[in-house]
């Protein structure tokens, strides 16, 4: 489909095909975090670091529309819930893939929790968002996480290659899971899944470094790219930190490069 392929190209660099996405849609979860109080800034900051794509919630996007400087791809997130509730981990769709066509959108994605109990219907709603995306020729980033009793470890590569292929199983164009811990397992994950897969940052790390083992490790083992957050717009130099992730993305620089740029050296 040539309006996806287009769309694809917007979120995914032509020369590496991989991508470096910075999610902001903490607010809905979470509230005004840090480094998201003021989102025109955060997002001309991750853009000016290079970022390929963001993530917003469609009440977002005309709040930190590009007027100026470089252009990014914007992925519309469509489903939500909130720490304030009961069941946090029981994702509902709060916007639909037309409304994010109108408003510009590159791609949308949505959020997946196996192992919840309400996991059903939102296997269910990822199915009918499938659907529409293949209608319009809009790419899908499906979230793809394991939460829920009887889930020991979401870490596990057990857990997560689960997770990955059911996104695939339903149609995305990209899975975004979280990082098993190693390469040797992740690869695991890649190969049981036949779009490209993207890693989680998840909570802030403890180092620069644990970040950058972790960006280092998914690529070795064939990731498509990185999907990090917090640990991007909440570091002291987003400009510099996803220019670091960036190069180690694009250009293979390795662990210690990345660091030693990040620290201006």
């Amino acid at each position: 489909m040539i309006g996806k392929a287009i769309r694809l190209e917007r979120i995914i660099n032509r020369a590496s095909r991989r991508t470096v996405i910075v999610p902001m849609d903490h607010g809905m979860t979470l509230g005004p975090i840090p480094g998201i109080r003021d989102i025109k800034t955060t997002i001309d900051q991750v853009v000016e670091g290079g970022a390929n794509a963001i993530i917003l919630h469609k009440g977002m996007v005309e709040a930190g529309h590009r007027g100026g400087g470089k252009d990014v791809g914007l992925i519309v997130h469509l489903s939500a819930s909130t720490s304030l509730s009961p069941s946090p981990n029981a994702k509902v769709l709060v916007c639909s893939v037309e409304e994010a066509i109108r408003l510009g959108a590159d791609a949308v994605s949505v959020h997946v929790n196996l192992g919840d109990a309400m996991d059903t219907a939102m296997i269910r709603d990822t199915g009918d968002v499938s659907r529409a995306c293949r209608r319009w020729g809009m790419p899908l980033l499906a979230m793809m996480y394991t939460r829920g009793e009887k889930i020991k470890s979401q870490f596990s590569v057990e857990c997560v290659r689960h997770a990955a292929r059911v996104g695939a199983e339903l149609g995305a164009d990209i899975v975004k899971v979280n990082y098993t811990g190693d390469p040797a397992s992740f690869r695991e994950v890649v190969e049981g899944c036949p779009v490209p897969v993207v890693i989680a940052g998840g909570e802030k790390v403890e180092t620069d470094k644990d970040l950058f083992r972790m960006v280092a490790g998914a690529l070795d083992a064939g990731a498509a790219g990185v999907s990090i957050g917090r640990n991007a717009f909440q570091h002291e130099d987003p400009i510099r930190m996803v220019q670091a992730i960036g190069r180690m993305t694009h250009d293979g620089w390795d662990l210690e490069r990345a660091l030693k740029y990040l620290k201006g050296k």
